[in-house]
């Protein structure tokens, strides 16, 4: 069935006025803060691969996203980023730039309600991003792991991590053994299969325990990945000894902290990862340099 689209080209001529879309921007948003922004407002996942269709601009990500939003949602995303853009302007004591801007957009609102009361068939309602109470939750286990004694810990940790990977579709499979090897779990990313290897200890995680997963690996198929979990962290002599154009990404408990309480979507940051480790051969990039303010 064709969908057809709530908001008409002529409409965005406004709204690229209203909310400074042209050039690829929308008001004063980061990549970061406007990921915020539609997920603690819309509970939507703005960097979904859906919305990059045609580009991965901020102002391309959100036409797309109108266009293919269902009214009820499209009426939401006006009427959050008119209220962001008010709460702006009256803090930068900004005059207004567009002629009669509100009551222009407010009859763009009416329009689609009004579609909305007839239910017409247009658009679709976007997935949920995210499901707070459950990260609240695991971000609180992940604090309280500390409390543990060291075996309790480190079974606690597997499965937190596994947890986590689920609340985000990436199907993962519980530790299993493989002929007395131990493996503490596995997922899958973009159609990939990644097997992890969790570690909570005192001691940043130094070359002899990267060099021995990346054994493990390589005694897969050849297109098993790894992921590497430690929670305090690498030694930066472990990662230069370990080298460049490895099948492992690294991931610390900072890492796990900043994705949960920043609430960025645990598939994202895996993927950023990969992509960062792809270009520059290295296994390790903070997810606070791959997600700047």
């Amino acid at each position: 069935m064709t969908v057809l689209q709530n908001i008409r080209a002529i409409d965005f001529i406004l709204l690229d006025d209203i909310f400074e879309m042209k050039g690829g921007y929308v008001l004063d948003f980061s990549d970061r803060t406007f990921r915020q922004f539609f997920v603690q407002e819309l509970n939507c996942d703005i960097d979904d691969p859906t919305y990059a269709e045609n580009g991965g601009s901020k102002g391309k990500r959100l036409r797309c996203f109108l266009q293919k939003a269902d009214a009820p949602t499209a009426i939401r995303t006006l009427k959050a980023l008119w209220e962001y853009r008010e709460a702006r302007r009256a803090s930068n004591q900004n005059v207004e730039a567009v002629e009669n801007a509100y009551d222009r957009l407010l009859s763009l609102i009416n329009r689609l309600e009004r579609k909305t009361v007839a239910a017409s068939p247009t658009g679709i309602a976007p997935e949920s991003a995210l499901d707070r109470p459950r990260l609240v939750a695991l971000h609180n286990e992940l604090v309280a792991l500390t409390q543990l004694q060291p075996q309790a810990r480190g079974y606690a940790f597997e499965a937190l991590l596994s947890n986590l990977f689920n609340a985000y579709g990436l199907e993962a499979r519980d530790p299993f053994r493989l002929k007395g090897e131990q493996i503490d779990g596995s997922f899958v990313l973009q159609g990939e299969t990644y097997l992890v290897e969790a570690k909570w200890q005192k001691s940043p995680t130094g070359v002899a325990d990267l060099h021995t997963f990346q054994g493990k690996l390589e005694q897969k198929a050849a297109w098993t990945r790894g992921l590497f979990v430690s929670n305090s962290g690498f030694t930066d002599d472990g990662l230069a000894a370990f080298g460049r154009g490895k099948r492992v990404i690294c991931m610390d408990g900072l890492d796990l902290s900043d994705t949960l309480s920043l609430e960025l979507p645990l598939n994202h940051v895996l993927e950023r990862k990969v992509r960062r480790a792809a270009e520059t051969g290295l296994p390790f990039a903070r997810v606070r340099d791959l997600f700047p303010s």
